[in-house]
């Protein structure tokens, strides 16, 4: 709550406008849900090999690739706040559908739906918090957000574990959501921002313009490494787990309730630790230590054969990762401040990078074995590494 307070500094922003805008990371997370859904769809639909599974990743993030730049030129027209509600309408109606009808078609159109949705809400969302927080916490906020983003991430696979122990189903989890959704959004609805400077004509090439600047162009491909490497994860880990250690993790609910001890808690405690010290530490440092601190957990990942070492190593990778979104979307934002809607809705293009869990799954298939596709993981990671001198001169 501390760390909340310490946003409470722009604009005479409130709590009470703080609150509801953070709380919309929340239901950023949601996205995190197609990870989770992936597992138990193959279980059900025992005929779909993983190519077919990881489909279901690009009917989601497909529309990161195509819609970010028109959403962030509908933000110009009617503002973020606006822009933020629509997007819990696409999540909540997302959500719904495979509850209401549990058929592969039906899924793969929700998950377009939740793709639509969550395209939208972090196109919007993250200038959004510029509006209720002061400049100089930006990164904290972002942060911050990416905590309660983890905290939804965490619960997705918990509360789809725990509800597949029921007579309800695992697919119960999804109007669960739903209703979060809903709530969300009246909440942010019935709070009054003020939003400067936004409805302002912008064009596809003033957008992608953005671009020559290298270091936007870098950081672009950073974000597009850094949605590759979590989705790649998110969607690969219980079958690695399930394949290396047979004997000791029997099914995709022990596998997933795992990888969200182990990977989605220690990021939310990464990024909520990550919200206090960037306060106070230079962002270009705490992104140095984070890359390494990431790629020692990838490498401790693919060559131990315990499995208490390899959820330690994801619990390693999880810490690394905690903070480098917000600290690449806060460095972009800051190149260019007054075209902060334009360089958000460029660099949300990059979430399309989490369509890599299709490539994952061509490998896995072609070589049999989970491991390839974790090591196309930690090869893309190095990217992140060659991005320090970027950061350093930022």
């Amino acid at each position: 709550m501390g760390t909340i307070k310490a946003l409470n500094t722009s604009r005479g922003a409130s709590m009470s406008k703080v609150l509801p805008v953070i709380f919309g990371f929340f239901i950023m997370g949601f996205v995190d849900l197609i990870g989770t859904a992936i597992n138990y769809i193959k279980v059900d639909f025992p005929d779909l090999n993983d190519t077919m599974a990881n489909m279901l990743a690009l009917s989601c993030f497909f529309w990161f690739l195509v819609l970010s730049v028109p959403t962030g030129l509908l933000m110009n027209r009617i503002g973020r706040k606006k822009t933020v509600l629509i997007s819990f309408l696409f999540t909540f109606v997302g959500l719904l559908v495979p509850w209401l009808v549990y058929d592969y078609n039906f899924v793969v159109v929700a998950f377009a739906l939740i793709g639509i949705g969550n395209t939208m809400i972090q196109v919007a969302l993250n200038p959004l918090v510029s509006n209720v927080v002061a400049k100089e916490k930006l990164t904290g906020s972002l942060t911050l957000g990416q905590f309660i983003k983890a905290l939804a991430s965490w619960l997705g696979p918990n509360v789809a574990a725990w509800l597949a122990a029921t007579s309800l189903g695992w697919k119960y989890l999804f109007p669960v959501f739903a209703v979060v959704s809903l709530l969300a959004a009246v909440w942010l609805w019935v709070t009054r921002i003020e939003e400067d400077g936004e409805k302002k004509a912008v064009s596809f090439g003033a957008t992608f313009a953005l671009l020559k600047n290298t270091k936007i162009l870098l950081f672009f491909i950073g974000i597009l490494v850094l949605v590759g490497v979590d989705v790649g994860l998110n969607a690969t880990l219980p079958k690695y787990l399930m394949e290396k250690f047979p004997a000791e993790v029997t099914d995709v609910s022990q596998a997933d309730q795992l990888k969200s001890y182990f990977y989605f808690i220690v990021r939310a405690l990464g990024a909520f630790l990550g919200g206090i010290l960037l306060m106070k530490i230079p962002e270009r440092k705490f992104y140095i230590v984070s890359a390494f601190l990431a790629l020692a957990g990838l490498a401790l990942l693919l060559f131990s054969n315990s499995l208490w070492m390899i959820l330690a190593s994801v619990a390693i990778i999880a810490l690394g990762y905690s903070n480098l979104f917000a600290i690449i979307f806060s460095l972009a934002l800051k190149q260019v401040p007054e075209k902060a809607n334009e360089i958000s809705s460029l660099l949300i293009v990059g979430v399309s990078g989490g369509a890599i869990a299709l490539l994952l799954g061509v490998v896995s298939d072609m070589f049999g074995t989970q491991w390839a596709a974790m090591a196309i993981v930690a090869a893309i990671w190095l990217y992140m590494i060659a991005l320090i001198r970027t950061v350093n001169k930022a």
